[in-house]
C-alpha cells in the first residue's frame, strides 16, 4: 500500500511538472505590465504568471497568519 501511494505521488508530480513545462514553452511572448503609470520590463508571459503565483503563495499564508494572530490577541483581551 505504501509503494502504491509513492507511485501515485510520483505520477502526480511528473504530470504537474509536464503541465508546467508545457505552459512555459507555450507562453514565451514578451509582455510589459503597466501598473499605476509604471511600466515593468518586458518579460515572457509564463514568467509573469509564475512570479504572480509565487508571490501569492507567500502573501496568502502571511496574511492568514497575521489575521489569526490578531484574532487570538482579541480573544485574550475578552477573557
Amino acid at each position: 500500500m505504501r509503494n502504491l501511494k509513492r507511485v501515485l505521488l510520483a505520477v502526480f508530480v511528473l504530470l504537474l511538472v509536464l503541465a508546467i513545462l508545457a505552459f512555459v514553452l507555450e507562453n514565451q511572448q514578451s509582455v510589459t505590465l503597466l501598473f499605476l503609470g509604471w511600466a515593468g520590463p518586458q518579460l515572457p508571459v509564463s514568467l509573469v504568471m509564475v512570479l504572480a503565483l509565487l508571490i501569492g503563495m507567500v502573501i496568502g499564508p502571511v496574511i492568514g497568519w497575521l489575521l489569526g494572530r490578531a484574532s487570538r490577541v482579541s480573544r485574550r483581551r475578552l477573557a
